[in-house]
C-alpha cells in the first residue's frame, strides 16, 4: 500500500508532456562518511542519468580520495573542508550535506544563499533556533531544504499513513511507537562512535529519534502542545565495569569472553563488512586489530566519554487531546520499531521489521494483514525512494515550487518535541509547552 512512484516514472511521464527539459542533475558531497559513502553515492552509481557527483569535501583522506575516483570528480573539486567547497560559488543544482550535527547549520545556510537545493541529513541542527532559522531561510531564498526523515518515504510506514487517510481509524486517540535501537547499534555509535556524547553532537532523543517523532507528528497530522520526558544512562558507565575489565577489550580483559559489548566480538568475530567497516577501511584482521588498539571503537563500553541516555520515554498531547508515547531503548536485543495506533473507528499494529501490519475495524470485526515490501536499504527501501523523490522536487521546483515530502517546515515540529523531550528530561519530566518554547526560540530569548 501507499509508496512514493519511483522518480524515473515522474520524470519520463513530464518529459513526454513536453514539461520538462531531462538532465542529469548535478550535486556537492559535503561529508563521505557512511551515510554519503553507502546511501547518496550509489545512487548516483545506479542511475547516473538523474544524478552525478561534481565535488566533495571530506577531511578523511581516504574517504574524499575513493569517493572522488567512483564518481570521477575533477581534482580541483575535490577539498579537506566544507568551507572549500563554497570558495567558487555555486558549482551544481544540489547540495547534500552529511557531516556532523553540529557542522550543519552554517553549510547550509550558505548553501541556501547561494541557490542550492540542499539535502540535509537531520537533525537539522542540536540548536532549536538554528533550526527555526533554517526553515525560515528556506522559504526566504525559495530553495528546497530537505530533511532526511526518510522513514516516512518506506512501503511500511506509507502504507500506516494511507490507512489513517483513507479514514480506517476514524479520529486517532493514541499512538504508542518503540524504537528498539539495538546493543549492538547502542554501543557501537551512542557509547564508542560519533553521537556519544551530547556536547559533541546532539542528545541521543534527537540524533536518534527524530526520525520517531517525526513519524509521530507526521501520522498524527497536527500540532503537539505539550511534552514530558523521562530518561538516563542506566547502565553503559564506569560503576558498572565488571571485576578486571580493562580500557580496551583487545588489552587482556579479564571479562571479554562474558562480555556482551565486546569489540572483539562484534568487530573481530563479525563479518567483516558488517560493523567494522564503519571504523576503519583496512578491514583486514591486522587492520580491524590496529583500529581496536588505537581508535575509539576498540574502548570499554563502561570506560568512554559518553554521556548520552540508553532509554528514555516522551509523552506528547496533541491539538484535539490526542496523544502519543514514544521509547526509546538502546537495551534490546535486535534494532526495530513496532507501532500501535488506536483510533474511534479501528487500531493498527505493526513490526516495521516484519514488514507488515495489521489493521483491526471493531464494526466488522475484520483483522487485515497488510504485508509492505522491506527490501533495499537499512530504513525499510525508503532511502532511494527519498532521494527519488527531492529529485524530483528539485526538476519541478520553478513549475511547481513543492517543498517536498520532508522539507524544514514539514520537519520543524517534530524537531521542537526532541528540544522539549530532552529540556523536559533534564527537569525531572516537567511539561514543556511548544508554542511558549517556539516563541522564545524565536525571540532568542
Amino acid at each position: 500500500m501507499g509508496g512514493v512512484t519511483p522518480y524515473n516514472e515522474i520524470i519520463m511521464q513530464l518529459y513526454m508532456q513536453g514539461g520538462l527539459t531531462l538532465r542529469t542533475l548535478t550535486a556537492v558531497l559535503l561529508g563521505a562518511g557512511s551515510r554519503g559513502r553507502y546511501i547518496y553515492g550509489p545512487y548516483a552509481e545506479k542511475f547516473p542519468n538523474e544524478l552525478k557527483f561534481v565535488a566533495v569535501a571530506e577531511p578523511d583522506d581516504e574517504r574524499r580520495q575513493r569517493f572522488a575516483e567512483i564518481h570521477q570528480i575533477a581534482e580541483e573539486h575535490v577539498y579537506h573542508s566544507w568551507e572549500q567547497a563554497f570558495e567558487q560559488g555555486k558549482i551544481a543544482d544540489v547540495m547534500i550535506i552529511c557531516t556532523l550535527d553540529r557542522m550543519h547549520y552554517i553549510p547550509t545556510m550558505k548553501a541556501l544563499e547561494l541557490g542550492y537545493h540542499v539535502m540535509l541529513e537531520k537533525p537539522m541542527s542540536p540548536n532549536a533556533r538554528e533550526c527555526i532559522e533554517l526553515e525560515q531561510a528556506s522559504l526566504k531564498f525559495k530553495r528546497l531544504l530537505v530533511v532526511t526523515h526518510v522513514l516516512r518515504y518506506s512501503p511500511f510506514w506509507s502504507g500506516i499513513k494511507k490507512c489513517i487517510e483513507e479514514g480506517e481509524l476514524g479520529a486517532i486517540g493514541t499512538i504508542q511507537l518503540t524504537e528498539n535501537v539495538g546493543y549492538h547499534h547502542m554501543v557501537h555509535s551512542y557509547v564508542r562512535g560519533n553521537w556519544r556524547n551530547s556536547e559533541e553532537t546532539s542528545p541521543m532523543i534527537l540524533a536518534k529519534s527524530c526520525h520517531d517523532l517525526d513519524l509521530i507528528s507526521w501520522l498524527m497530522d497536527e500540532p503537539c502542545t505539550a511534552v514530558s520526558s523521562f530518561g538516563s544512562l542506566l547502565h553503559f558507565k564506569a560503576e558498572n565495569a565488571p571485576e578486571g575489565a580493562a580500557d580496551r577489550c583487545i588489552d587482556g580483559c579479564e571479562a571479554e569472553r562474558e562480555c556482551a559489548f565486546s569489540a572483539i566480538k562484534m568487530y573481530l568475530e563479525q563479518p567483516a563488512d558488517h560493523w567494522a567497516r564503519y571504523m576503519t577501511h583496512d578491514l583486514s584482521q591486522e587492520g580491524i586489530i590496529r583500529a581496536l588498539k588505537e581508535g575509539p571503537f576498540g574502548r570499554c563500553v563502561y570506560r568512554c566519554d559518553n554521556n548520552v541516555v540508553d532509554h528514555q520515554v516522551v509523552n506528547m498531547e496533541f491539538v484535539s487531546g490526542a496523544n502519543a508515547n514514544f521509547i526509546m531503548s538502546g537495551l534490546t536485543q535486535s534494532g526495530t520499531r513496532r507501532v500501535q495506533i488506536m483510533g474511534t473507528q479501528g487500531e493498527i499494529i505493526g513490526d516495521m521489521d516484519k514488514g507488515s501490519f495489521t489493521l483491526y475495524r471493531y464494526a466488522t470485526g475484520e483483522e487485515i494483514e497488510i504485508k509492505c515490501s522491506v527490501q533495499g536499504d537499512g530504513h525499510g527501501g525508503g532511502d532511494e525512494r527519498m532521494v527519488s523523490s527531492f529529485l524530483k522536487n528539485v526538476h519541478q521546483f520553478d513549475r511547481n515550487p513543492s517543498q517536498g515530502l520532508t522539507s524544514a517546515t514539514a520537519s520543524l515540529q517534530s524537531h521542537l518535541i526532541a528540544f522539549a523531550s530532552e529540556r523536559s528530561r533534564l527537569q525531572q519530566g516537567r511539561s514543556i509547552k511548544l508554542t511558549e518554547m517556539y516563541q522564545k526560540e524565536e525571540a532568542g530569548v
